[in-house]
């Protein structure tokens, strides 16, 4: 059997990549009205299992309260829908 055939293969696996825990806005309607939210309570809540990965709020489902979101990355649809209910967003590094 061929060298290349006997030894075994191995995959590339990029440094530099983010892993994001994700959360859809319709998960959200968990927070009251008016409520600032960040990673903290995300996971007091349970939407995600630790802080140890960034955040990325996806535009899933629909928001009918006004919530203060940071958060590390948003969707383009997730920031429309945020802001037409009334709330605001805030990147953080």
């Amino acid at each position: 059997m061929p060298l290349q055939r006997r030894l075994p293969k191995r995959g590339f696996t990029p440094l530099d990549r983010v892993v994001f825990s994700l959360v859809n806005i319709s998960q959200l309607d968990v927070f009251e009205s008016g409520s600032a939210i960040d990673v903290t309570a995300l996971v007091s809540k349970g939407l995600i299992k630790s802080d140890r990965f960034a955040v990325k709020i996806l535009g899933n489902g629909d928001i009918t309260k006004s919530l203060k979101i940071s958060a590390n990355k948003f969707s383009q649809s997730a920031k429309d829908k945020i802001i037409a209910a009334g709330g605001s967003v805030e990147e953080i590094a």
